[in-house]
């Protein structure tokens, strides 16, 4: 089965950047929709960017202009560029699939300081 490790996240103060990876164990990037997405403490988790099969790419409003998703099909791993970052962006992210049930992975924890 598939498995999903994140890593690159840390503690940055606001404005600073992070790029986060995201690593799979299988060739999954070149045949799946994937995303980012990001849970606050007592929220609910949330897609915050996506990347389609076809290299297409969408945001949540709140990271627009700030977070650049991509991808390298080659090294079986999924990047999220974060720059600018706010205070509410503080979460754990996860990548996983959009259309497909691959067991979450253990996250990888964002802290932003003001």
């Amino acid at each position: 089965q598939v498995q999903l490790v994140e890593s690159g996240g840390g503690s940055v103060q606001a404005g600073g950047s992070l790029r986060l990876s995201c690593a799979a164990s299988g060739s999954i990037f070149s045949t799946n929709s994937m995303g980012w997405y990001r849970q606050a403490p007592g929220k609910q988790r949330e897609l915050v960017a996506s990347i389609m099969i076809v290299g297409s790419t969408n945001y949540v409003d709140s990271v627009k202009g700030r977070f650049t998703i991509s991808r390298d099909n080659a090294k079986n791993t999924m990047y999220l560029q974060m720059s600018s970052l706010k205070p509410e962006d503080t979460a754990v992210y996860y990548c996983n699939a959009l259309f497909r049930k691959i067991p979450w992975g253990q996250g990888t924890q964002v802290t932003v300081s003001s």
